[in-house]
């Protein structure tokens, strides 16, 4: 029985938990985009922990603003100084640009490392002189700065020792040392704490003389205090609040004393506060035993565990700023154009009739759209709907004039629902709706589970492209403009197209249907018309549209351009679309090229000319008007593509947004390229002896 109570038992260590500030994050936020941008080098960051004070409540180890590099000097290592009740720990933070690299992080590989760096520091001696690298984290994470939502998961990597650590006793320290010692012991730790050179200072030696004098000591003078001391100890500043548990910083210590001194049995004395003072009640001694297996040494490197779990599960963690964002009120006001005005002496042959009944489909609601939408209300036009399923980001009532920034609280209202509410705001009698919804895209595979759902956003886009005169191609990729533009060839439907580059500017009018397939062409006077119709967006293309948006980092997400694109591209769209509609063969009107710019009049329209591509950049100043024809092997707008569309329907769009290769099988693009890889240019020199030069096209 007494050989029972007696025999050892396993050392449980109480886990270390993570506590950030939002203040953390909101600097972080503006570190990654004014310096950081796409690096996503490793971070030297300080966390922040300290003795437990509660009898109740466990310490964490906190993030906060100050946990980050001031300047770019900084981000490789700094010192910070901490007072009693912030501790500085020395810590590196691993932010990815994607959301897939989050997912893919080897993450034992990087507790592995942190941990051979603690164990480095062992052997060298520096965690003799800088205790705190015992306490070593790592922090993995991801900002979406879009939504102002972070992903992230800590780890305190710690070795784990072999054979575990057996427990001899564990008992509060108020009960292991006389009431002289402890008198003394809580004295010494006091002044400890309160001095500037000592007070984050977390792993120390307790000696308590023979005539029960206490003094704290640095690791370092552990030789020092060999001999002149009745009681020698292990002290650390313990996080944990559990009367039974000593916390998770003990088991570096620990893995520290059995390699640097070789000791089997060791004391460890476990400080805890209550009020900012020691508290040996709730302070803990304990005798452990940390014995060698057998052919081991001290120097062999342990293995190590240290990932936080979040509600028992191996997770990561998530917050969002988006409530805690304080938006400021930005007032939004608008005159009505008087279009009369315009008719009055400027334009007296324009139609405001058909401005007014025309029905606009906008297919995207971001700085495009937004800037759409306002210049038709200039334009007169009453009627626009909106297609977008992304919300209001605080990154965009700046750029996009529809939002304010009480459309970002919370977790951001829907945009089509916001600019609807905007329209109605700045002109009551808007007659407008949003359709909160994904376009299917090619390149994007989709499961038998999801095929129900995404038809229905097929039929349901094809219902509001039949029910609308206009459509403006305004999203993010290229791949989701792919089905709106075959269903506006499919429909004869004005399709107009705006495309951003960085300091450039694409705008188009898409032609209209396959001539063989379209009745409007066939009532059409032929000598009034092209004898080919105009291109659309795909028509130049040798590749089907392909998965754009995959493991992209921030700025490759974003639409990155310079501010003064999208007003000019969107204003150009919509005067591109009131041309149309104020030329008498509307969406038949032929393409004019620039050579008519000269003189600015056009007998068929009062506006002038009506090109049919527009193209501009604004760091040379610059626009030009261009010309292109359909194209047979569009993947878009082919007659190919329309009929294949027309006799398969639903069969037709599920193949062409699972395989990649499918359109262009189907349009003789993959026939055509391999023929152009095939196609050799040999020149021959009869006059010289040079070899025969083959070049492959």
């Amino acid at each position: 029985m007494a050989d029972k109570e007696t025999s050892p038992i396993i050392l449980q260590f109480a886990p270390l938990n993570s506590s950030v500030d939002e203040g953390f994050w909101h600097s972080f936020s503006s570190l990654k985009l004014d310096k950081l941008g796409i690096d996503d080098s490793p971070i030297s960051i300080t966390g922040f922990s300290g003795p437990c004070s509660h009898p109740q409540v466990s310490n964490h180890l906190t993030l906060l603003s100050e946990s980050l590099p001031l300047d770019e000097e900084s981000l490789i290592g700094r010192t910070i100084h901490g007072n009693r009740n912030k501790c500085p720990v020395p810590g590196i933070l691993y932010n990815t640009n994607t959301v897939e690299s989050f997912n893919k992080f080897d993450k034992q590989s990087l507790l592995k490392a942190e941990a051979n760096k603690i164990w480095e520091d062992i052997q060298s001696g520096k965690a003799l002189e800088d205790s705190s690298v015992l306490s070593r984290f790592l922090v993995i994470s991801f900002a979406d700065l879009k939504k102002w939502s972070f992903r992230y998961w800590f780890a305190f990597p710690a070795l784990v020792l072999d054979p575990p650590v057996s427990l001899i006793e564990l008992k509060p320290a108020s009960e292991y040392f006389s009431s002289e010692e402890a008198e003394s012991v809580s004295a010494a730790c006091n002044d400890w704490r309160d001095s500037d050179l000592t007070t984050d200072v977390p792993f120390f030696l307790v000696s308590v003389s023979s005539d029960s004098k206490a003094s704290i000591r640095h690791l370092k003078d552990w030789e020092a205090c060999q001999g002149d001391h009745q009681k020698l100890l292990f002290g650390f500043y313990d996080p944990c609040h559990l009367p039974s548990n000593p916390g998770w910083p003990l088991r570096n210590y620990l893995a520290l004393i059995r390699s640097r001194w070789n000791l089997e049995t060791v004391w460890f004395f476990c400080y805890r506060e209550s009020r900012g003072f020691a508290d040996l009640n709730l302070s803990l001694v304990g005798q452990a035993s940390v014995t060698l297996s057998s052919g081991e040494s001290a120097e062999t490197v342990p293995n190590s565990v240290g990932w936080e779990l979040n509600k028992g599960k191996r997770v990561p963690r998530s917050i969002s700023l988006a409530n805690s964002m304080d938006p400021a009120r930005l007032a939004v006001s608008a005159v009505d154009l008087n279009l009369k005005l315009m008719r009055w002496r400027a334009l007296p042959s324009l139609n405001l009739n058909v401005l007014s009944s025309v029905k606009c489909l906008l297919l995207g609601a971001g700085t495009l759209g937004c800037q759409v939408a306002r210049t038709l209300m200039g334009w007169g036009i009453r009627n626009i709907t909106f297609v977008d399923y992304g919300k209001v980001a605080m990154s965009n009532p700046v750029r996009q004039s529809l939002y304010t920034f009480e459309d970002c609280v919370g977790r951001g209202e829907f945009k089509a629902v916001a600019a609807v509410k905007s329209l109605k705001q700045i002109f009551p009698a808007m007659e407008t709706s949003g359709v909160v919804m994904a376009i299917p895209m090619p390149g994007h595979p989709i499961s038998s589970q999801e095929e129900d759902s995404v038809l229905g956003d097929c039929k349901r886009l094809s219902d509001l492209i039949e029910s609308h005169d206009a459509v403006f191609l305004l999203t993010d990729t290229r791949e989701s403009r792919w089905l709106p533009s075959l269903l506006c060839a499919n429909a004869n439907k004005i399709a107009i197209n705006a495309a951003l580059g960085f300091d450039s500017y694409m705008v188009m009018r898409h032609g209209a249907g396959p001539t063989s397939l379209s009745d409007d062409m066939q009532n059409l006077d032929i000598n009034k018309t092209n004898t080919q119709r105009l291109g659309c967006y795909f028509c130049n293309d040798v590749v089907a549209p392909q998965d754009s948006m995959t493991d992209r980092t921030l700025d490759q997400q974003c639409t990155v351009t310079r501010p003064g694109l999208a007003p000019i591209a969107g204003a150009l769209a919509v005067e591109l679309l009131v041309g149309v509609l104020q030329h008498p063969l509307g969406i038949n009107a032929k393409g004019d090229n620039s050579s008519l710019s000269n003189t600015g009049n056009n007998d068929d329209s009062p506006l002038g000319i009506l090109p049919h591509q527009i193209r501009g950049s604004v760091s040379q100043f610059s626009q030009i008007t261009l010309l292109g024809q359909a194209s047979n092997s569009c993947t878009a707008c082919s007659e190919t593509v329309i009929s294949e569309y027309r006799k398969r329907g639903n069969s037709f769009i599920l193949e062409a947004i699972n395989h990649p290769t499918y359109l262009e099988d189907l349009t003789g693009l993959t026939e055509l390229k391999k023929a152009a890889n095939s196609f050799n240019l040999d020149w021959e020199d009869d006059d010289t002896d040079d070899d025969d030069v083959a070049v492959d096209l």
